[in-house]
C-alpha cells in the first residue's frame, strides 16, 4: 500500500477525501449525479457517465454534446481504452486550406465530427450495469428546469461570450438578453434538454444517424460548411488500449496518440534516468528536469505524433528505452535549452475519475478544446461543437497535415497508474498543453515524494510554453522562481487570475481497501464518496 504523508503544505483547507466508491471531477452537481448512480447500485462506469451527461448542462465552457472523449478503464480485470475522438469532414483536403498560414481556431471550418456521444453508449454498453436512459436523467432535470451559474463558470462564461457572441447560433444559445449569466443566476436550456432527452431515448442514435445529426447538417449547409450527415453516420470508435512506460515501481498508462498521452510517458522515460530521489517535490532542480524532459517530449510529439494511420515513426519508436536514455544524456543539470525533435529509429475540457467498492476504476476525459469550442451552436438543440479541426497543420508532409476523415492531433488524455499489475490511480489535468506536464507532475508528486492527491493537486504547478520560456503559478517561492532563473529559464509568473491555465486535476488513489481522492481548487473541483 502506497505510503501517504497526509500533510497539506500549499495552505489550502481542503484535506483528501476517503471512501470506498468515489467520483471526483470539476463542477459539484456532476460529481453528485455520478454518486448518486452509484447509490443506485451502478457501477464506475455508470458514474462517470451520468456525471459527463451533467458537466455538458453545467459546464458549458469546458464541454458539450459537441464534445469529443477518451477513457481508461480497469473492468476488474483488465485495462481497456477507448478512442472517441471524431474525424474530420471527408471534403477537407489541404487544397480546401490553401492560402492560409495555419488552421482555422474558430468557427466552422474548425469543426470535426463529435466523439462524446459514441463514448457514453459504448462504455454502457460494455460495462454498465443501469439503464442509460437513466444514467441522462440528471442532465436533463438540470438543463430543463435550471442550475445555479457558479462564479468559475460566470467568469468564464463572459469571457467566451465576448470572444464568440458573434459566431453562428451561440448567443441564441448561450447569452440570454444578450450577456452571459451572472454567479447563481438559474440558466435554463430547454433544447438541450430535448436534445438530451433524444440522444437518452435512442442511445445516441439521433445524434449520429437521426433528427439531431440532421439538423447539425443543416446547420452546416447553410453557412457552406464541410460537415455532412453523412460524415456524422461513419463515426465510430476504436476499442485502443493502452501505451506505457515503466516509472520506478509504478506503470503510467495513456491512450495511444492521436493524442498526447505519449508525451508523459516520453517524459518519464526520461527521468527515470534522471537523479530526482533525493530532491523535494518543490526544488528548483527536480522541476528543471521534469521541464526539460517534457521539452523534448514535446518536441518529438510536434513532429511525429499524428492520428495513427498516418504516422510514419511508430509508438514503439518513440518509446523505446534506450532512445529515451539518449535523449535523458541531453538534459544538462546546470542550464535551460531549447531542444528540436529527435531522431527515433523506426521499428476548456472536463475531466472525471469514478471507482466503486467492487475494484471497477475509471479515468474520463471530454472536451470541446478552447472555451465554448468552436463558437457554434446549432440553434433549436442546445448542441455547441469543438474546434479539435485547429489541432492539425497546414504543413506539406506532415503527418499531421489536414486530410479528409482523418483525426486531428488531440490535447485531452486521461492518465492510468499501474503497480505490479493492479490497479493504482486514475488521474487526469485539464487545460489544452498542460496536461501531459500535469500528468508528468502528479506521478513524481505522488509516487516519488509521497504526496497524497489531494495535497499534490493543491501544489503550485510550471507550464512549458515554448523555447526557455515557463510559466509558473504565482504560489510557487519566489526563491524557487529565482532558481529556475538562475538556471536560465524565462519564466513567467502567472497571476491567480490565470490559474486556469495550469488545469484542474482529479485524482483517485487505491488505498487498502477503498480510495483516497483529490480534487482541483482551480475550477470548482469536487471529490466525493461514500
Amino acid at each position: 500500500m502506497t505510503e501517504f504523508s497526509y500533510a497539506t503544505p500549499y495552505g489550502a483547507p481542503r484535506r483528501p477525501v476517503m471512501a470506498r466508491n468515489m467520483v471526483a471531477t470539476s463542477q459539484p452537481l456532476a460529481a453528485q449525479a455520478g454518486l448518486a448512480a452509484l447509490a443506485k447500485g451502478g457501477n464506475a462506469i455508470d458514474a462517470a457517465i451520468a456525471a459527463a451527461a451533467t458537466l455538458t448542462v453545467v459546464e458549458p465552457t469546458g464541454n458539450g454534446l459537441g464534445s469529443d472523449a477518451f477513457a481508461i478503464v480497469w473492468d476488474g480485470q483488465e485495462l481497456h481504452g477507448l478512442n472517441a475522438s471524431g474525424r474530420s469532414p471527408a471534403a477537407w483536403t489541404s487544397e480546401r486550406f490553401a492560402g492560409q498560414d495555419r488552421m482555422p481556431v474558430r468557427g466552422w471550418e474548425s469543426v470535426t465530427v463529435p466523439g462524446a456521444i459514441s463514448a457514453w453508449v459504448d462504455l454502457s454498453s460494455r460495462f454498465g450495469k443501469l439503464d442509460f436512459a437513466a444514467l441522462i436523467a440528471p442532465a436533463i432535470e438540470y438543463a430543463e428546469n435550471g442550475f445555479a451559474v457558479s462564479p468559475t463558470i460566470a467568469e468564464l462564461w463572459a469571457k467566451g461570450g465576448a470572444l464568440l457572441k458573434d459566431h453562428p447560433g451561440f448567443a441564441e444559445t448561450f447569452l440570454p438578453g444578450g450577456q452571459a449569466p451572472m454567479p447563481g443566476e438559474i440558466f435554463c436550456n430547454a433544447p438541450l434538454a430535448a436534445s438530451l432527452r433524444a440522444i437518452a431515448e435512442t442511445r445516441g442514435e439521433a445524434f449520429y444517424r437521426g433528427a439531431l445529426a440532421e439538423q447539425i447538417a443543416a446547420f452546416a449547409a447553410q453557412h457552406g460548411a464541410a460537415l455532412t450527415a453523412a460524415d456524422l453516420a461513419s463515426h465510430r470508435n476504436d476499442w485502443c488500449g493502452t501505451i506505457a512506460m515503466s516509472y520506478r515501481d509504478v506503470t503510467l498508462h495513456e491512450i495511444p496518440p492521436n493524442g498526447q498521452g505519449i508525451v508523459a510517458l516520453m517524459a518519464l522515460g526520461m527521468l527515470e534516468h534522471l537523479p530526482l530521489d533525493a530532491l523535494g517535490p518543490d526544488s528548483a532542480q527536480s522541476f528543471h528536469y521534469q521541464i526539460e524532459a517534457i521539452k523534448l517530449a514535446t518536441a518529438d510529439a510536434e513532429r511525429y505524433v499524428s492520428d495513427p494511420e498516418t504516422m510514419r515513426v511508430p509508438v514503439e519508436a518513440l518509446l523505446e528505452k534506450s532512445y529515451l536514455q539518449s535523449r535523458a544524456k541531453l538534459i544538462d543539470p546546470t542550464r535551460a535549452q531549447d531542444f528540436g525533435a529527435g531522431a527515433p529509429v523506426a521499428g476548456g475540457t472536463v475531466y472525471i475519475t469514478t471507482a466503486d467498492a467492487s475494484g471497477m476504476m475509471v479515468s474520463y476525459i471530454q472536451s470541446n478544446y478552447s472555451g465554448f469550442g468552436s463558437g457554434v451552436a446549432v440553434p433549436g438543440t442546445g448542441i455547441h461543437l469543438q474546434n479539435r479541426g485547429s489541432g492539425f497543420t497546414l504543413e506539406e508532409g506532415h503527418p499531421n497535415q489536414i486530410g479528409p476523415n482523418k483525426r486531428p492531433f488531440h490535447t485531452i488524455i486521461p492518465g492510468f497508474l499501474m503497480r505490479d499489475g493492479a490497479p493504482l490511480m486514475s488521474f487526469g489535468v485539464m487545460g489544452g498543453p498542460m496536461q501531459a506536464q500535469g500528468h508528468v507532475q502528479m506521478v513524481v508528486r505522488t509516487q516519488l515524494s509521497g504526496q497524497n492527491p489531494q495535497a499534490a493537486s493543491d501544489a503550485p504547478r510550471w507550464r512549458f510554453v515554448k523555447g526557455k520560456k515557463l510559466a509558473v503559478e504565482w504560489t510557487m517561492a519566489a526563491e524557487t522562481v529565482a532558481e529556475l532563473e538562475a538556471l536560465g529559464h524565462e519564466v513567467m509568473r502567472e497571476s491567480p487570475d490565470e490559474s486556469f491555465a495550469f488545469g484542474g486535476a482529479q485524482l483517485i488513489h487505491r488505498l487498502g481497501q477503498g480510495y483516497i481522492g483529490g480534487s482541483d481548487h482551480r475550477k470548482d473541483g469536487m471529490a466525493v464518496g461514500y
